[in-house]
């Protein structure tokens, strides 16, 4: 048996974790229920977002990494790149966090 929460768990705990400090958070796009992968859009104030993801680490452990980072000269690629994903992947949950420090949320 898994040791993680299901998704919308997870997702709603963050959603509230952030609504209770003074942010922002919001579901993009939802995923499957129990087994969806998680991708965070965290940005400062509306500041330039980046798109994290969980990822599997050499010692069969996962975390946090950046996936992508919003290039100010080209915001719309941010945005294709999160799209694609979606297309990917129709189990991926794509959760907005708008805070300062957004990841100590998922630390």
């Amino acid at each position: 048996m898994s040791d993680r929460l299901p998704a919308h768990l997870e997702v709603s705990a963050l959603i509230r974790a952030v609504d209770q400090a003074g942010g922002f958070a919001t579901v993009i796009a939802k995923g499957e229920r129990d087994a969806g992968t998680i991708l965070l859009v965290c940005s400062d104030r509306g500041g330039p977002a980046r798109a994290l993801e969980r990822m599997p680490r050499p010692d069969g452990t996962s975390g946090w990494e950046i996936a992508r980072q919003q290039d100010m000269d080209d915001p719309a690629a941010f945005w294709d790149y999160l799209k694609r994903r979606q297309a990917q992947d129709r189990d991926l949950w794509i959760v907005e966090l708008d805070i300062a420090d957004p990841e100590r949320f998922i630390a």
